[in-house]
């Protein structure tokens, strides 16, 4: 089973970037969907993005849209999660995921979570 760990979380003000990255370890990379998903403190897990094996597809949450791309590099077996515009209310921990397809990410059938980077936003 895919081992999953992400980095590049940290402390950015409002209006900043951060660019988190997801290195997996264990399987075949490319086969995977992959995702990242958020959890606030005190909020259930959120969706956050989504890209297929190949990268050819991608999918949003409405609240990141325009501002937030996910991608990933299969030579690297790495996904990443650039974050433009940052706003105070997407401080959370943040999640990698990999699952069969993107539709059983969005729907959390995930066969393999990372442990989380926390990113906070200050006003």
């Amino acid at each position: 089973q895919v081992q999953l760990v992400e980095s590049g979380g940290g402390l950015v003000q409002t209006g900043g970037s951060l660019r988190l990255s997801c290195a997996a370890s264990r399987g075949t990379f490319s086969v995977y969907a992959m995702g990242w998903f958020r959890q606030a403190p005190g909020k259930e897990r959120d969706f956050v993005a989504v890209i297929t094996g190949s990268g050819g597809n991608t999918d949003y949450a409405d609240s990141v849209k325009g501002r937030f791309t996910i991608s990933r590099d299969n030579a690297k077996n790495t996904v990443y999660l650039q974050m433009n515009s940052l706003k105070p209310e997407d401080t959370a921990v943040y999640y990698c995921a990999a699952g069969g397809s993107i539709s059983f990410l969005k729907f959390f059938r995930v066969a393999s979570w990372g442990q989380g980077t926390q990113v906070t936003v200050s006003s």
